[in-house]
């Protein structure tokens, strides 16, 4: 099986910056893509953010030219700064990875347990 574990959330003012990270571990070949969702209550969960294996990157239009995706894949971690944050970006963040486990040529997508973003105005 295979682990992500998130950390980097917190409580921040309007404006003001977090930087989440996600850590995969386990049962691991290789990893495709990555990625960040989040899930607002009352909302349906979202991907915000993902980056392939090759590095490239793609954003929901809310996020663009606010946070940026990153990933080690040395290290299986995923990291996205969140810049010039809004209250409408308070939610539960979850972290997504495609993994390749040993012996199968297909990816399966895991998501982490989820980390608290909260920004007041």
């Amino acid at each position: 099986q295979v682990q992500l574990v998130e950390s980097g959330g917190g409580l921040v003012q309007a404006g003001g910056s977090l930087r989440l990270s996600c850590a995969a571990s386990g049962s691991i070949f290789s990893i495709n893509a990555m990625g960040w969702g989040r899930q607002a209550p009352g909302k349906e969960r979202e991907l915000v953010a993902v980056i392939t294996g090759g590095g490239s990157t793609n954003y929901a239009d809310s996020v663009k030219g606010r946070f940026t995706i990153s990933r080690d894949s040395a290290k299986n971690t995923v990291y996205l700064q969140m810049n010039s944050l809004k209250p409408e970006d308070t939610a539960v963040y979850y972290c997504n990875a495609e993994v390749v486990h040993s012996g199968r040529n297909y990816p399966i997508g895991y998501w982490g347990q989820g980390t608290q973003v909260t920004v007041s105005s």
